[in-house]
């Protein structure tokens, strides 16, 4: 074939992207855990912690046998404080302690109260506690007539001060890192290995296309499913929750591409240690599920040992999530996260040069 008949290599690539695109599109499972899935976790958990101003914070007060001044004065000041109060009696008090449904319970004891802590709820319990003792101090002074001692303010607000906070709005970026992290180690890593398992690479080579044609294909086909998610999810958390991306779009969009980047070279990089998918299903998992439970990906760590916080900084999903939070949800630049992103940076060059030397075709 002469050279001036062969299709130039920009068609080939369009052509491959397509025939890409349309074996992605007939896999119905990879369809739904690509672009359903993610929305069903946006909306389930966000209506289920979506803040509507009613309190969150439940106490469940043990009715006293007989309701005096202080009581009265004790159970306003409660509301006051923005708790749910729930009144019961000592039987069905000690029912709903049972069945683990108790928060922090209040009754009284002698000339005062006295409140337990379910130990399983310990964290959410302090805050309810704390609370009812300010109000039990609010109450005292306006039975007894002293100067009613002044509540300290407070405030919700995401960390960059742009706007409340919003369980839905910390999500939406967990969300879009988790889809780049399950791209790059399962449709690009497991596609590989599955691959070279079937002897496609090997058909491949005796065929007139290009290698670098063929997975470009790949590669293409992937970033604009990731891009197509991305603008999905972000869509979803406007029409849903009202929640937009407070910083630079470019800033937003050009974090995506490079945790695209970064994640697609890494899932290259582990295909290089399976020899079937069995294999690499068990390599891959070992990557994903520590970064997708310790990454901050649905929650923080705030409470978890300072080792394990300051060691979950290494992993390439934590910084980049730090980074997009950062630009999405308080309008952040990136000057504060020059460290975060250098560790990424980090993860994306060792991955590229490692894949590069251990891929093989065969």
């Amino acid at each position: 074939m002469q050279p001036t008949t062969m299709p130039k290599l920009s068609a080939l690539l369009w052509r491959q992207f397509k025939i890409e695109w349309r074996l992605y599109v007939r896999d119905r499972a990879a369809m739904f855990w690509t672009f359903a899935f993610p929305l069903l976790m946006l909306f389930g958990f966000g209506v289920i912690f979506r803040s509507d101003g009613r309190p969150a914070l439940t106490l469940v007060r043990i009715a006293p046998a007989h309701e005096t001044a202080r009581d009265q004065a004790f159970l306003k000041a409660l509301q006051e404080a923005r708790l749910n109060v729930v009144t019961l009696d000592a039987k069905q008090a000690e029912e709903r302690w049972k069945k683990g449904e108790t928060t922090a319970q209040v009754e009284s004891v002698g000339n005062g109260y006295r409140i337990h802590l379910n130990s399983y709820l310990l964290a959410q319990g302090q805050v309810v506690a704390l609370a009812a003792s300010q109000a039990f101090l609010v109450a005292q002074a306006r039975v007894s007539g002293a100067a009613e001692p002044e509540r300290i303010p407070m405030v919700i607000e995401s960390p960059g001060h742009a706007h409340a906070t919003n369980y839905a709005a910390f999500l939406v970026p967990g969300l879009v890192g988790l889809n780049l992290l399950s791209t790059g180690l399962f449709a690009v890593g497991m596609v590989t290995v599955a691959y070279r398992e079937k002897g496609k690479y090997r058909r491949l080579a005796v065929t007139p296309l290009p290698k670098w044609v063929f997975l470009a294909g790949q590669i293409l086909q992937r970033v604009t499913s990731v891009l197509l998610q991305t603008l999905l999810l972000l869509l979803a958390a406007w029409l849903g929750f009202h929640i937009t991306n407070q910083g630079s779009y470019l800033v937003f969009t050009a974090l995506v591409v490079f945790g695209t980047a970064t994640f697609i070279a890494m899932g290259f990089a582990l295909s290089s240690f399976a020899s079937t998918v069995e294999t690499y299903g068990a390599v891959s998992n070992l990557a994903f599920f520590p970064m997708m439970l310790l990454s901050g990906v649905y929650f923080r760590l705030d409470s978890a040992p300072q080792w394990i916080q300051k060691a979950v900084l290494i992993l390439p999903l934590s910084p980049f999530l730090r980074a997009l939070r950062a630009v999405y949800n308080d309008g952040a630049t990136l000057h504060g996260h020059v460290a975060g992103l250098t560790i990424l940076a980090a993860w994306a060059v060792l991955s590229f040069v490692f894949a590069v030397k251990r891929f093989r075709w065969v």
